[in-house]
This record gives C-alpha cells, sequence and structure tokens, in this order.
C-alpha cells in the first residue's frame, strides 16, 4: 500500500517537511491548508516540488463547518469551497476533507445536512474534486463515523465519500467494527494516528497528544484490518497533532513515522493471515447425491483478493542481556572499575584488538571501555552506558528487521578472525548489539576476549544473578521513538509509564520489557528539560544488577571500601509507619542505604552506588514473590540523594 502522511504532523516550513516526507521514503502526503497558506510557494510550485521529491499529493484538508446551515450561509461556503477548488487544481490533488460542523448556529437536521453534502460534490465535479465527510470526535451533531456514512448514503452521490479517521473514531470508544459495511470504494481516506488513554477533554486530547502506531494504546491493527477488509485500497495516512512532534527535527520525526506504519502493516497482514486461516478452518465443504454426471462440491465463496501489506522479517526476541559496555575516559575510568570490583565483579579477560577489558560478577558481564570512543553515540566525556549486547536466537534475521525499521546499521572495525557482529544504532545513538552464541558463524562475542587479565576485582561469594535493567536517559523529543524502537526491533512491551517528581523538575519514564522478563530497559526524559537532566549528554543512566540477596552484596561492598548513595534518615522514618517490616530490618536497610517497595505480593530491595562520573551510577536489586516493577516509588527519594551528594 501507498504510504502518506499529513504535514502537520511535522515540523518546519511546507518545503522542509516535503522534503523530510520525501527523505524517509513515503509516497505522498496531506496538505495542511495552514502549511500552504503559510508558505512563500504558489500552489503550482509546490506541486512541482511535490512532483520533483517523488511525491503525490494525497488530501487537501481541513474545509470546516459546510452543513447543517441556512440558505444564505450555503452559499458563502459553497463560493469558498469553489475557491478550494480551484487552488486543489494547482496543487494536483482531487480530495478534500471536510469534518463535520462544529458551528455553533448550524442545525441538527440529516436530511439538510445530506442535501448540503450532495451539493458540494456537484459543486466540486467538475474541478475533478472528491469530497471525504469526517466525523469529527466533538462535531455538534456528527461525531459517529456510522452517521457520516449514513449522511454520505442519503446524499447519494458518486463524489461524496466518507474519511475514516482512527483518533476520532476509537477515541470516542465507538465499534470500529462497522467500517466492514462501508463499501470500499466509499472510503476516500484513511488516517491513521495512535494516543495514549488520558482523563482529558477529546479536544485538548486530539490536538496535542497523538502520537504515531505503536507508541499509544489504541488497537490499531484491528482498525487498520477493519478498514481493509471493507475493500479500501487508498494509501495509509498519519495525521498526528503532537506538541513535540512539531517541535522536533522533521527528518528524524519522519524516519520514525515510517517506521511505525511499516510495523502496522506487518501486523495487520499477519492479523488477517490468521483471520483466513481460521475462516478457512471453519469453513466446511458440503457434498452432494450426484446429480447424473457424477458427485460434486458447492463452490465456495469468492472473496476479492486482499490488497498487499508490507511484510516484514519475523521479530527475533530477545532474551536477556549478553553485555553491557561502560565507556570511561581517563579521568573516571579508575572509579568505574572501583565501583564494579565492590560489587564482585572481576576483570578476567581483554580484548585481543581493542581497549576493551571484560568484567564478570556471576552471570553479569559489563564491558570497560576505557578509551576507544564508542560508534554512533553522542559522547559528552563522562562515563556512559554506550552498548548493549542482546541476546537472540537468529542475529542476522533480527539485524534484517533492525534495517527494514530504518534503525542505521553501524559499522566495526575488525579483525577477520574476529567475531562479525551485527549491530545498530538506537535513537539517542546507543549500539545495539545481536548476540548469538554460534561460533561456527564466528558470531560468539566472547570469543574475542582472548588475553588473559590480571584478575582484579572483588571477591567470591557476591555473586550476581545477572543484568536486571539498564536505564537510559532520553532527549524529550526522542522519547517515543526510543519506546518504538526498542519495542519493534527487541520485541519489547512498554509499561504505561510514570511522571517522578525530581528535585529540577519532573521526569517521565517508561520500562519496556519482554512480559516482565529481561533484557529490561528504563527509558527516563526529562518534561522541561532542566538541571542535569537536560539532554541525552546530561541525563543520568545506570545499569542494575539483580541478586538473591541484596543486604549481602551491600556488606560486600562495605568491606571493599565503598559505601552506597547515602539515603535520609526520614526516608526510613516513613518506611517504618507506612509498612509492617520489622525494627531491625528497618534499622539494617538505613545502614545499607537499601530501599523498599511492594505490590501485591511481590516484593523490591535495591541500593544505589553514588554518581560514578556525573552521570553514571550503578544499581543493585533483589525482586521476590512476583515483582516485576523497578521500585519507581523511590525514584525521587533517589534523585533527591543524588542531587545532596552532588552539592557536597
Amino acid at each position: 500500500m501507498r504510504r502518506s502522511i499529513a504535514t502537520v504532523s511535522l515540523s518546519g516550513t511546507l518545503e522542509e517537511k516535503l522534503r523530510a516526507a520525501s527523505r524517509a521514503g513515503f509516497d505522498g502526503v496531506e496538505i495542511f491548508e495552514n502549511d500552504l497558506i503559510g508558505s512563500a510557494l504558489a500552489p503550482r510550485d509546490v506541486r512541482e516540488l511535490a512532483e520533483s521529491l517523488g511525491l503525490t499529493i494525497d488530501l487537501y484538508q481541513p474545509f470546516r463547518d459546510f452543513e447543517g446551515v441556512d440558505e444564505a450561509r450555503l452559499e458563502r461556503n459553497l463560493r469558498r469551497a469553489e475557491a478550494k477548488f480551484a487552488l486543489m487544481v494547482e496543487l494536483g490533488v482531487d480530495v478534500m476533507l471536510v469534518c463535520s460542523s462544529v458551528a455553533a448556529d448550524s442545525v441538527g437536521d440529516d436530511a439538510l445536512a445530506a442535501a448540503q453534502l450532495r451539493r458540494l460534490a456537484e459543486t466540486a465535479a467538475p474541478y475533478g474534486v472528491r469530497i471525504a465527510y469526517e466525523a469529527l470526535a466533538w462535531g455538534r451533531w456528527v461525531d459517529d463515523y456510522r452517521h457520516a456514512w449514513r449522511l454520505v448514503r442519503e446524499a447519494d452521490h458518486p463524489g461524496l465519500g466518507v474519511c475514516l479517521d482512527s483518533f476520532h473514531i476509537l477515541s470516542r470508544g465507538h465499534d470500529p467494527s462497522a467500517i466492514r459495511d462501508i463499501p470500499g470504494e466509499r472510503i476516500f481516506f484513511l488516517q491513521l494516528a495512535d494516543a495514549p488513554l488520558m482523563p482529558m477533554d477529546v479536544l485538548h486530547w486530539s490536538r496535542h497528544h497523538r502520537c504515531f502506531p505503536g507508541q499509544g494504546a489504541f488497537d490499531l491493527t484491528a482498525f487498520t484490518g477493519h478498514v481493509l477488509a471493507a475493500g479500501y485500497g487508498g494509501p495509509l495516512s498519519l495525521e498526528v497533532f503532537n506538541d513535540v512532534f512539531r517541535a522536533s527535527d522533521p527528518r528524524r520525526t519522519a524516519a520514525d513515522a515510517l517506521r511505525s506504519l511499516a510495523v502496522l502493516e506487518d501486523e495487520t497482514a499477519r492479523a488477517r493471515d490468521r483471520e483466513e486461516r481460521a475462516r478457512d478452518g471453519d469453513r466446511v465443504e458440503t457434498r452432494v447425491e450426484p446429480a447424473g454426471d457424477g458427485d460434486r462440491v458447492e463452490p465456495r465463496a469468492v472473496r476479492p483478493a486482499p490488497v498487499a501489506l508490507t511484510r516484514l522479517p519475523a521479530p527475533t526476541r530477545a532474551r536477556g542481556y549478553a553485555f553491557v559496555e561502560i565507556a570511561a575516559p581517563e579521568h573516571s575510568v579508575h572509579g568505574v572499575r572501583a565501583a564494579l570490583a565492590s560489587l564482585g565483579f572481576r576483570h578476567t579477560r581483554d580484548h585481543r584488538s581493542k581497549p576493551v577489558q571484560l568484567w564478570c560478577g556471576g552471570d553479569a558481564r559489563v564491558l570497560l571501555n576505557a578509551t576507544d570512543p564508542q560508534l554512533g553515540h553522542t559522547w559528552s566525556g563522562d562515563a556512559a552506558v554506550t552498548a548493549l549486547g542482546v541476546d537472540v536466537a537468529d542475529a542476522e534475521a533480527a539485524m534484517r528487521r533492525a534495517e527494514r525499521l530504518l534503525a542505521p546499521p553501524l559499522p566495526r572495525r575488525r579483525d577477520p578472525a574476529e567475531a562479525d557482529l551485527r549491530a545498530v544504532a538506537a535513537p539517542d545513538g546507543t549500539s545495539v548489539f545481536f548476540c548469538a552464541q554460534d561460533p561456527a558463524e564466528r558470531q560468539d562475542w566472547r570469543s574475542d576476549f582472548t588475553v588473559p587479565a590480571d584478575g582484579d576485582g572483588g571477591t567470591a561469594g557476591t555473586a550476581l544473578a545477572g543484568i536486571d535493567h539498564v536505564g537510559l536517559f532520553q532527549p524529550f523529543d526522542h522519547f517515543d521513538e526510543a519506546s518504538l524502537f526498542y519495542r519493534f526491533v527487541l520485541g519489547l512491551e512498554p509499561d504505561d509509564g510514570v511522571e517522578l517528581a525530581a528535585p529540577d523538575g519532573m521526569v517521565r519514564s517508561r520500562a519496556m520489557s519482554r512480559g516482565g522478563a529481561g533484557p529490561r530497559i528504563a527509558l527516563n526524559a526529562s518534561l522541561l528539560g532542566r538541571g542535569p537532566y537536560e539532554d541525552v549528554r546530561g541525563g543520568p543512566q545506570h545499569v542494575a544488577f539483580g541478586c538473591e540477596d541484596v543486604f549481602a552484596v551491600a556488606r560486600a561492598m562495605r568491606d571493599h571500601g565503598a559505601e552506597p548513595l547515602r539515603i535520609p534518615d526520614n526516608y526510613y522514618a516513613d518506611l517504618a509507619c507506612r509498612t509492617d517490616l520489622q525494627p531491625l530490618t528497618v534499622e539494617r536497610m538505613r545502614e545499607y542505604g537499601v530501599l523498599y517497595d511492594r505490590i501485591g505480593e511481590g516484593e523490591f530491595w535495591h541500593f544505589y552506588t553514588p554518581m560514578l562520573d556525573g552521570r553514571l551510577f550503578l544499581e543493585v536489586v533483589q525482586r521476590t514473590g512476583g515483582y516485576a516493577g523497578y521500585g519507581s516509588a523511590n525514584s525521587p527519594f533517589r534523585m533527591a540523594a543524588q542531587r545532596a551528594e552532588a552539592s557536597r
């Protein structure tokens, strides 16, 4: 199917938006009227620019408050429309979006509205323009797509059809299955937008909080499936009103938008395949008695051939962390080594050709890159998480899917004898390596660490249970992009997210996991971009290691000469009065800086190291009773403690 995007979804001038859409790989655009009015280009010049970029102009929108008016107002509206039709001829676009009226002086008369919409279609016909009528979720009289279809059907003009917008339908909770009852040729246009579930006025929700498919809570796979089952064959088009997108780099936004459509097409195709198999399995061929010339079989119903959809390589689910790489400059590498050693890690081997050390602690693996700049990452010069190694069954398949989803592949310098690892760049520049333990394919990363090390590090007895999760700070305008990337490239699912009160402002946090299991990633972003949370170079990052006895690890850390992050006494006084923890347990927690959270029967015990270099810290966690969270209730106290530590 052809893919289109509304210019209102992108930032910049109309010319910049067209170039961004073309560069991302879109086939066409919807021209939002305000973008054209604000452009210095004449409509004919816009058409020529779009054609030179390989773009079609698929829709002109919006035309507002047309129907349900008196005769004098109708004549004025028709004159206004004719001027737009002439403009559309210059633009080279033949479909105009007409929104259901919100005018206070309009009337709710269906017969009148249908007759006036027919007049509009008749007026548009000589210009070669068709009218796509859309039910706004806040329309004064028409706010349901089924009502809009009734008016279009009653008007009975071939140049009048409906525009279906997923936000207007799903935000009101309308059942989209009735879309299948609309003839496909009468669905003139499809607009797609996702959105998080938010208890607010639907108009404000629509204008500020839409997002791309896969970034919100709507079931767009089922919605799109209904539209295609009706026989729609036009473009899949994104119309997303979002304050962040309209202030972000349009090239990145357009690429993220196309990635979301590719996944939506793939998921819709897979859902359609399942529906077809289920329908074929339920169908029973009925044999009848011979009728003179042998047995015959009742013919099956003939269905129209389905519209071809983009198919992606099947997801290769990440199973856990193979390693996390930390890059540390000369001034901080000693502190990182000391922190790892205090948690029981040992420096076991070195890379055969690069200045990278392998540190092992139980089942956890950390690569410490002391001097080699990481590929593709914007490095601030502070110690930072720069690469994630994820364990997958098929690294080649994971790489093929990532590249189809526009994840930039990372070139690597390697000796021919070294493992041929596959890696892509995440939106914030973090390298993501697909690690398969297959020596025959030269993809086992561990085979590159052949140089024995001195073994410096912690003592035995504090074994860790692997990497529990990684916290990555994101620029605010990349937050949803990162969520989409990790969801569809690594097969992780996002939680509902939380907003945390930090000393320097609100921090938005969303955890990604595979059904609550690893590899877990916590994405964080500052809502205002203030203080230490200003951007990806200044926002804190951390690596959390799992264990079976958080107090044993904390005690070993102290025996090694290191202290945990200092948590105020007020925290433990509050903990004692709001939980049933024993006083001795609370006192023990105070001694080792251990924090606590409980959800149902699940418990979470965790402590932090101090900041290692202005932005990186480590965490140790113990989960019991099926606890699947991240101790977010304690995050404001952790951030306050880090702020106090920085002041000291």
